[in-house]
């Protein structure tokens, strides 16, 4: 019969003792949760805790480590910083849109007056959209310039253009739509 050391058992009891720390959790259904994580992974309830507390520790070290309440203030910020932005954004497109209408109207306005006498500037856009696509029906021109086929007076300003180009040979009408020929 083999006989144990009492004082080798009494000593190891003690050093366990030493190194033992009690955490309480929260709630029943916390330990329940975390028993089950570290089952899964194959791992006692104290290699598992020890093993996400280290890691804890080593993230804290790092210099870009960041305590997830501070994350959730910087990503707060964040948002409302999104927020604002996206308003600013929404009202410079506004004034941009209402902007680009008004030289529009403007360009068109020497293609609508029959007596005009002068130089009349072409659309450099239109022009570049007939040479870049080839072959253009009207209702996909006027989508690329960005005008409302109900704004009858922009609709018959690019008209008169294409009328014009077309008299001067650069462009021509097929049954697909305008094609450059210039």
């Amino acid at each position: 019969m083999v006989r144990k050391d009492k004082g080798a058992e009494r000593k190891k009891t003690e050093t366990i003792k030493e190194r033992a720390i009690y955490v309480y959790l929260p709630s029943q259904e916390m330990v329940k949760d975390w028993k089950k994580r570290a089952k899964k992974r194959g791992a006692s309830i104290s290699k598992f805790v020890i093993e996400h507390v280290e890691n804890s520790l080593q993230q804290e070290e790092d210099s870009t480590y960041k305590p997830r309440g501070e994350l959730i203030k910087e990503i707060n910020e964040l948002r409302a910083q999104i927020r604002e932005l996206t308003g600013d954004n929404r009202q410079k497109r506004i004034v941009i849109e209402r902007l680009e209408n008004e030289l529009r109207t403007y360009r068109a306005e020497v293609f609508l007056q029959e007596r005009f006498e002068g130089v009349r500037k072409y659309d450099k856009e239109l022009i570049g959209i007939l040479k870049k696509r080839g072959v253009v029906d009207s209702d996909e021109l006027l989508e690329y310039l960005g005008i409302d086929h109900r704004d009858s007076d922009l609709v018959k300003a690019v008209s008169i253009q294409l009328a014009t180009l077309e008299a001067y040979g650069l462009v021509s009408q097929t049954k697909r739509g305008w094609r450059w020929v210039g």
